[in-house]
């Protein structure tokens, strides 16, 4: 299965990144490309926050999904986005793993499986997308997630306001953030340095001690 590897520039945000390799990929193989929707792309991140951070809930055959009815009552208000302005869910992605990686492996590793992803991935039904990525309290397990939609595009999944809530942790496509510090929490080094800081403040205690 071939795969195109997203090189677009775009914000430090990897679901903003997620977003561009899905664009690419569907204009790899001639089908439109998607508006990018920040109410549907926070309601993605709401959706992976309904796990509790229970990845086994994901995927095969113990795997689980939020009962639709929270998409209004729940996902909605939580990012305000205006129920009235909800339109149908034509096809969703999400994917669970302990190890963090970024948006172009996630996307042809996690998310694309089977002949079902790429079903959806090429739907010529869908009008918009919107991505997420998290972690639990910024570390692992981690989430990706894209639910994708026929609705008209600046029409529906639309902000109170103009502008989603910022649901921290977690980062959200077409927020304009750069993920509260993902390149943060998700960096190599950032482990590193977590694992020194601890070592040296348990050697403190210990010559406390």
């Amino acid at each position: 299965m071939t795969m195109v590897v997203s090189k677009v520039k775009v914000t430090n945000n990897p679901a903003d990144k997620l977003v561009a390799a899905i664009n690419e990929n569907r204009t790899a193989h001639k089908v439109s490309t998607l508006t990018d929707n920040p109410g549907l792309a926070c309601i993605a991140l709401q959706y992976i926050k309904a796990y509790q951070g229970n990845c086994n809930a994901v995927g095969g055959r113990d795997g689980k999904k939020p009962p639709d009815s929270q998409f209004a009552e729940v996902f909605a208000p939580n990012c305000g986005v205006e129920a009235s302005t909800l339109a149908p869910i034509t096809g969703r992605f999400l994917g669970c793993q302990s190890d963090y990686v970024h948006a172009p492996e996630a996307f042809s590793e996690i998310l694309i499986r089977d002949q079902k992803s790429l079903d959806i991935l090429y739907n010529r039904n869908h009008t918009q997308l919107g991505a997420a990525v998290t972690g639990t309290d910024g570390g692992s397990p981690y989430f990706w997630c894209v639910l994708f939609s026929s609705g008209k595009p600046n029409q529906t999944f639309t902000l109170e306001g103009g502008v989603a809530k910022i649901t921290k942790p977690g980062c959200f496509s077409g927020a304009n953030d750069e993920c509260s510090g993902a390149s943060d929490y998700w960096s190599p080094f950032n482990g590193m340095w977590v694992l020194v800081t601890s070592v040296l403040i348990a050697m403190g205690f210990g010559l406390a001690l």
